[in-house]
């Protein structure tokens, strides 16, 4: 994790009271939500199935519009914002990485400055230097396909795909859920180390796993019911948490800590 760094950075994403409510059902998706995300923060939000934080995370980006409240991204209010403009500043990753089959890996990384009227040598550049990043080897994977890559790899192209046009943002809805637990573990440390690498980038990452979550946050936001019941950095939180909702989500992280303590005691002399 990097340093929580909110008293000296500008505030990327603001909350004020936000609330939400599908027409399909009577429960609140989002109910009066506050906070503010400053510029360099890698931010995990985590909660159950149905809590509210992909709504949260649509809402930044404007694939899901508020029923009141305020959203801000830089001090501007998202209601004078293009929302495709918007969309096109932010990387977005999601579960399904959602490559384009039929494109190469360098023209999938390539989507999004190619919208934007960039030249071809800065584009072929800026390709170079995100597979370099995600550590793919361009001579090898550049002109490839989707179907000749792992899931891991798949995965890899996803994030320089979200990257590619510079953006101050990068959203990411499950982003390891569908791989296995140890591509999954790599894709992590190589996530954070591209985070700190960065410098400024905000990232914010949803998960339904606690460990996922305090791994990677400098800040984890716990969101339930459409209510954020703690934001703080992950240490507070295991310490301290907020109340037994909280506590509740811990258990399953003391659990499997007493697993590994039981799995490396030695085993007892006959």
């Amino acid at each position: 994790m990097t340093a929580y760094k909110s008293k000296d950075a500008p505030v990327a994403i603001e909350f004020k009271d936000v609330s939400k409510a599908y027409a399909s059902t009577d429960v609140q998706a989002l109910d009066q939500v506050s906070f503010k995300i400053y510029e360099g923060e890698f931010i995990a939000i985590v909660g159950a199935s149905g809590s509210g934080k992909t709504t949260l995370l649509k809402m930044m980006n404007g694939l899901v519009k508020k029923d009141q409240g305020e959203i801000e991204y830089f001090g501007e209010s998202l209601d004078n914002l293009d929302p495709i403009l918007l969309r096109r500043k932010m990387g977005y990753v999601v579960q399904e990485i959602g490559l384009f089959s039929h494109m190469t890996i360098e023209e999938n990384i390539a989507v999004v400055p190619k919208l934007l009227n960039w030249d071809k040598e800065k584009i072929a550049k800026r390709v170079d230097d995100l597979l370099d990043l995600v550590h793919l080897d361009k001579n090898k994977y550049r002109k490839a396909y989707p179907k000749e890559l792992s899931g891991g790899q798949q995965q890899r192209v996803g994030v320089a795909r979200a990257l590619a046009a510079d953006p101050k943002v990068c959203l990411m809805d499950e982003p390891f859920g569908a791989v296995d637990a140890m591509t999954r573990q790599d894709l992590q440390m190589s996530l954070l180390k591209i985070h700190q690498g960065l410098g400024k980038k905000t990232f914010i990452l949803i998960t339904h796993d606690i460990n996922e979550a305090l791994l990677l946050g400098d800040r984890v936001m716990v969101v339930d019911q459409g209510k954020i019941l703690q934001f703080a950095p992950g240490r507070e939180i295991v310490h301290h948490p907020a109340d037994e909702k909280v506590e509740g989500l811990l258990q399953v992280l003391k659990i499997q800590w007493k697993q590994w303590k039981e799995f490396y005691e030695p085993i007892p002399e006959k």
